[in-house]
């Protein structure tokens, strides 16, 4: 890529491209926040109605099966998660696949926060799945569909056996609705609003299937459990969980904004145009990656990239001669100068990452606007690559 390469006429009409919060949908203004029950306890009826109605409307676009149980939880995805981790591990040997920042702290927390000692983790490196055949079926695994952190996501539940002992407890924040997930193949799923569907943060959900609620009901945890990861009470479940009883206080306005997002999902055409819509992202990105000498995915393996979480390495060799904090500040600036721009926000790397590009791709995002994003990014990195060969000239 020439040093000069010349500024682009044409700016994405939308520019944000964070991975979390994300972009809203297309179309959306406050005015989508109208009639939100505010003021209002969530427990009277009508307030309670919408909450029930995100559940029902979640559960019928993501296709969970008529068994499993859903609800709205605490804490955005981190806390859904770490309900599931608390509430149900330590019965079995534990296998976590750890391969970026979100399944890295998964393994953290589950070897040092719980101390379950019976614990293997499977761990690879940025860009990487481990290998999935290592995990044994005899014992519960953690894992994130979708590596947000590194765009490396499974390609496929395949390798998750049908007959299984273990649960499975799977982060698909990145992944709900942009990815089919095997339901068969799973048995606690958590992701939250702001990610796929742009809804506003603080709000995680959890679904259980038939056998994460027989562990409940079987097993007691040995440790205290805090009162938002109380699922049980008296050795039966809390059905109301389920039923719109939410642990704590949701907030009525981000309850309205979820539904927003979920009648524009359906509007659309549901799942498959979810999915269509951000496999196209990944296409247009591949498409430009394909004819560029200075960028490639981080993610290896092109069956595991993610279309949600894009993330990209930079090749060119001013860059890759540069130690890693010097990489990082270059990646800083590319981003500043395209957040300066108007066209692009947030798109440096996760901090834990190496240092990089991370392209939001999930379905609220246009791929008009991937297409007009993308001669900016080589409009930068020139920028940046000029400057550096001028530092070194000097």
């Amino acid at each position: 890529m020439a040093l000069d390469a010349p500024r682009p006429d044409v700016r994405p009409a939308n520019p944000n491209f964070s991975s979390g919060p994300c972009a809203k949908r297309p179309g959306w203004s406050l005015a989508a926040l109208e009639g939100a029950l505010l003021g209002r306890s969530h427990r009277a009826r009508e307030p309670k109605a919408r909450i029930v109605e995100v559940l029902a409307r979640s559960r019928a676009l993501l296709g969970i099966p008529d068994d499993w149980r859903v609800a709205i939880v605490p804490a955005s995805d981190t806390g859904a998660v770490e309900l599931a981790l608390w509430s149900l591990l330590a019965a079995r040997p534990v296998d976590v696949l750890a391969f970026e920042s979100f399944s890295q702290a998964w393994a953290t927390d589950i070897t040092k926060q719980l101390r379950i000692a019976d614990t293997r983790i499977l761990a690879a490196p940025y860009g990487r799945l481990p290998d999935l055949a290592a995990v044994d079926p005899a014992h519960d695994v953690v894992l994130t569909w979708n590596g947000t952190t590194s765009g490396v996501r499974m390609p496929h539940g395949d390798w998750i056996a049908a007959d299984r002992a273990g649960l499975v407890i799977c982060d698909a924040t990145s992944a709900a609705f942009a990815m089919p997930l095997p339901w068969d193949k799973l048995d606690a799923v958590t992701w939250s609003w702001q990610k796929v569907l742009g809804g506003e943060a603080a709000h995680g959900m959890l679904a259980l299937s038939p056998r994460a609620v027989e562990r409940l009901l079987t097993y007691a945890p040995p440790r205290p459990m805090p009162k938002i990861f109380r699922l049980t009470s008296g050795g039966k479940l809390i059905e109301g969980v389920f039923k719109g009883e939410t642990i704590n206080t949701p907030s009525m306005l981000c309850v309205q904004d979820a539904l927003d997002g979920l009648r524009w999902a359906e509007r659309i055409g549901g799942l498959p145009a979810l999915i269509a819509r951000s496999e196209a992202n990944l296409a247009a990105i591949a498409e430009w990656v394909a004819r560029r000498d200075w960028v490639e995915f981080l993610a290896e393996d092109p069956a595991a990239r993610s279309s949600t979480s894009i993330c990209l390495k930079l090749t060119a060799p001013w860059f890759t001669t540069l130690d890693a904090d010097a990489q990082a500040a270059a990646v800083k600036r590319i981003a500043a100068l395209l957040e300066d721009e108007g066209v692009a926000n947030d798109i440096a790397g996760h901090r834990d990452a190496p240092a990089g590009l991370r392209i939001w791709g999930g379905g609220t995002v246009e791929t008009a606007d991937i297409a007009a994003l993308v001669p900016w990014l080589d409009w930068a990195h020139a920028a940046v690559a000029a400057e550096y060969a001028a530092r070194a000239a000097a």
